[in-house]
């Protein structure tokens, strides 16, 4: 079994470009055996894995879970439609953003995802910049049941380490769009999906008086809120009240209450 030793390997280095998001052009890194274990299952394509030898054993039952047996792996550190990569616990953890890496990381390619909104919910993240916040969110529309998620503006991108960490796989099972503002506001007036935009302004209804079985649920940038446009793209404006001192919630939380009540 050949081991890479080295973090200035060619292999590694261009590897360790996609944890940067310029690099991040066709495809990305995901960390973890249960992220590596859910792109196989949804059939995205693993470009290459990146493994301690001495989790071998942990990545053959993985493999042989999801119908990707190994076959002569000593031998040629190949599996059966994958390219494997044996390298040391310093090499790998040159390659994940987590303090304590699991020691398996694995280069996934984008699919081209295309969103016609036929759907009947929708989860909007307009200017959304927190990474944590941005994964969490994505990860409870998956949860709640939504149709697909809409990034629109400088939302944080999907691919990063932190958000793909947050995101636990669910970027897998349903489609995380990245698009301008008004080309989103735009797409969804045209799909005829009322869109609701979360506002703490006085002409904003409280939640539980709305009833929509079809809807595009618009979540704003953690200090500023919403955009005069998506307030102007609104079919309503919806918020939660709170009885209590609080003077708001963290977006994550307000809209894993709206996408679960609504």
């Amino acid at each position: 079994m050949e081991i890479i030793s080295s973090k200035e390997n060619k292999k590694i280095k261009e590897a360790r470009k996609l944890l940067t998001k310029k690099y991040r052009k066709t495809s990305y890194l995901v960390e973890g055996f249960h992220l590596l274990e859910e792109a196989l299952k949804a059939d995205h394509p693993v470009l290459q894995i990146f493994v301690e030898a001495s989790k071998e054993e942990k990545l053959e039952k993985l493999l042989a879970k999801v119908g990707r047996p190994i076959t002569a792996v000593k031998q040629s550190s190949e599996l059966t439609g994958l390219s494997v990569n044996f390298v040391t616990p310093e090499v790998l953890k040159s390659l994940a953003e987590s303090e304590h890496p699991q020691g398996v990381v694995a280069e996934v390619g984008f699919i081209n995802r295309k969103v016609d909104f036929s759907g009947d919910k929708y989860l909007v993240l307009e200017h959304v910049q927190d990474p944590g916040n941005v994964g969490t969110m994505i990860r409870t529309a998956d949860a709640a049941g939504f149709d697909g998620v809409l990034l629109l503006g400088e939302t944080a991108d999907p691919y990063s380490p932190k958000v793909i960490r947050a995101m636990q796989g669910s970027h897998f099972h349903l489609p995380v769009i990245k698009s301008s503002v008004t080309e989103g506001f735009k797409d969804l007036q045209k799909a005829e999906l009322p869109i609701l935009t979360t506002t703490l302004s006085a002409d904003s209804v409280a939640y539980q008086t709305i009833h929509k079985e079809r809807f595009a649920l618009v979540m704003g940038n953690e200090g500023a809120g919403v955009s005069e446009e998506a307030v102007k793209a609104a079919d309503i404006l919806v918020h939660i009240e709170m009885p209590g001192q609080a003077e708001s919630l963290n977006v994550a939380v307000a809209a894993g209450i709206l996408m679960f009540s609504m």
